[in-house]
């Protein structure tokens, strides 16, 4: 027997689940495998809370009913299928559903890698130009002199660090360098 289970999930907490939760609940979900606003505790809470009571564990023969966002490499890997809910006329449990999501998977990691690939690029490219990549210095010009000196004269790094507001490690690279 096929069990229905459900995937809500919305972006930002000025959106609602309720259409979401509705259409879920029209197509004969049995419960959620996640709900709530991505990335926020009371959504993560609410998903582990579902999954501990065995509603979010989906299994082989499972169908996973979805607004768009979901896991389709988890779910395929535990033997489920999944079917888009605001996708009616492309259902993934089928086939040709499934040839379609193996199509579509292959062009986001194709996406993927040109998206890398375009950003590896980019950063060489700058360092060649001499533009410094990545976080600021911790110690202006003046500071790292004045914490050599400090360290010449047997001051501790960690002494150092505190004079200058930043991590004792900050200042003990200087003593390699």
């Amino acid at each position: 027997m096929t069990r229905k289970v459900g995937y809500a999930r919305v972006s930002t907490e000025g959106q609602n689940l309720g259409r979401q939760l509705a259409a879920l609940h029209q197509e004969g979900c049995v419960g959620q495998v996640g709900a709530g606003t991505a990335w926020t505790r009371q959504g993560r809470q609410g998903a582990q809370a579902r999954r501990r009571a065995g509603v979010g564990r989906v299994g082989p023969g499972d169908q996973v009913h979805a607004r768009r966002h979901c896991d389709h490499e988890r779910v395929h890997e535990r033997g489920a299928t999944i079917k888009a809910l605001d996708r009616q006329f492309l259902d993934l449990s089928t086939t040709i559903g499934k040839g379609i999501l193996a199509f579509l998977s292959a062009l986001a990691q194709d996406e993927r890698e040109r998206i890398l690939k375009r950003s590896k690029d980019g950063l060489k490219h700058a360092k060649a130009r001499g533009v410094h990549c990545g976080r600021p210095p911790a110690l202006n010009d003046y500071q790292r002199e004045e914490a050599a000196r400090r360290l010449a004269e047997v001051e501790s790094a960690r002494s150092v660090a505190r004079l200058l507001g930043v991590s004792h490690v900050t200042v003990a690279k200087l003593r390699v360098a």
